[in-house]
């Protein structure tokens, strides 16, 4: 019976998302360029952001200055996904930006066939949107965190949960 195991999570503190979203907005607000540009950063729900501003070029900065806020918050970039630019009313222009919460089925699949792939003696098992890995060696679950690490899936990954007997 394994007696060691940990979970692979995708997860983004909507704390820390809303306040870079609070500081972002005290910057646009000060910003001589972006001044007067009726932009706003606001959450959607909790699973994602929607940014409103004049034109594509101010849009732009303010997303710049939104992406600089998060990165200083610790939020992965990874974790967000963005549509295209819609036009709005009174001829401003919107984005809505999802949040990545949890790992879709497909990429879990891949990380549990890499592991499975790799010949360690651990079992991978998947649990709604969260891998939960198990194993007797607490050796290999390092292991087994180092590989998972340098693949790219894609998605911001953490690993969490860690218990050992």
């Amino acid at each position: 019976m394994p007696d060691n195991s940990f979970d692979i999570v995708s997860k983004i503190d909507l704390a820390e998302v809303s306040n870079a979203i609070q500081q972002a907005m005290k910057e646009v607000s000060t910003r001589f360029d972006l001044k007067d540009s009726k932009s706003q950063i606001a959450m959607e729900g909790t699973d994602a952001i929607l940014l409103h501003s004049a034109d594509e070029f101010k849009m732009k900065a303010v997303n710049d200055v939104f992406q600089q806020k998060l990165v200083k918050r610790g939020v992965p970039l990874k974790g967000l996904t963005y549509a295209a630019l819609e036009a709005a009313a009174g001829s401003t222009v919107k984005q809505k930006i999802s949040i990545q919460q949890g790992i879709p089925i497909e990429k879990a699949r891949e990380i549990v066939k890499l592991i499975k792939n790799s010949k360690k003696k651990a079992q991978a098992s998947i649990q709604g949107d969260v891998v939960r890995i198990s194993s007797k060696d607490r050796d290999i679950l390092q292991a087994i965190i180092a590989m998972v690490k340098q693949q790219d899936f894609g998605i911001d990954l953490q690993f969490t949960n860690y218990r050992s007997n």
